[in-house]
């Protein structure tokens, strides 16, 4: 696969809101790469090679303990770019990020990024700009954890994988969702049941189908909204 030709055709939202001119002198710099399920992209306390702007998938930051228990405290997208805390001039990333939904990502040599990063341009202010909007969402995930259900909290994080999948269908492991909502896997078992029985979605193998939407959202607490209103002030992309 080729790196996309302009900024019209690019799915990276970031990327895509580029003068053609900017992003044609970013272009040399990009490579195609895929991102299959579960693969690092980066480790805790590990230096920064690359960023990554995503054109599909999704990617989750983990917050690993000691005994290996592991929590999502972050998630991105095509909406934004990986690694938000090279912006403020770490060369080590703070948290491990694996890929959640396999895809396709444009990687960035991280040297060459934070060169970039040193003019005034377009990509400068739009990054900026996402690093608001994901600020907003760690901030609202740390209060989601806290104060809402496991059923809402397992909603809002299905309305999320499903915004960053191609189709109505992805792959996700009950072991897996167990670890990004900081539960036990009985947890998660019983709440996909609820949700088959009311004919939300099917969870079959480790791919879930989204069969009602509208259904997930009633379901689901505000933050999951708070967020999506937070990244379309912000950089005019609705996710969450």
């Amino acid at each position: 696969m080729a790196v996309p030709a302009s900024a019209q055709e690019c799915a990276n939202h970031l990327l895509s809101r580029l003068p053609e001119q900017e992003y044609q002198a970013l272009k040399p710099h990009l490579t195609w790469v895929p991102t299959p399920l579960r693969m690092v992209l980066f480790e805790r306390d590990k230096k920064i090679e690359y960023v990554y702007f995503p054109l599909s998938g999704a990617h989750s930051v983990l917050s690993i303990m000691e005994g290996g228990a592991m929590v999502e405290v972050g998630n991105f997208g095509n909406e934004g770019f990986s690694t938000v805390e090279i912006l403020t001039g770490s060369e080590l990333a703070i948290e491990t990020t694996i890929c959640q939904i396999p895809g396709e990502s444009l990687r960035m040599d991280a040297a060459k990024f934070r060169e970039i990063l040193n003019g005034e341009n377009e990509l400068r202010r739009l990054v900026y700009r996402y690093l608001q909007a994901y600020l907003a969402q760690v901030s609202q995930s740390v209060a989601c954890n806290r104060l809402h259900s496991t059923e809402e909290r397992f909603a809002r994080w299905i309305l999320m994988s499903h915004d960053r999948a191609p189709g109505d269908e992805f792959q996700l492991t009950q072991e897996f969702l167990a670890d990004m909502l900081g539960v036990h896997r009985p947890s998660v078992s019983l709440v996909a049941r609820t949700f088959q029985r009311a004919g939300l979605l099917k969870y079959n193998r480790g791919v879930v189908t989204i069969l009602d939407r509208a259904g997930i959202e009633e379901a689901c607490c505000e933050c999951y909204g708070v967020v999506r209103k937070q990244f379309e002030r912000t950089i005019g992309k609705s996710v969450s």
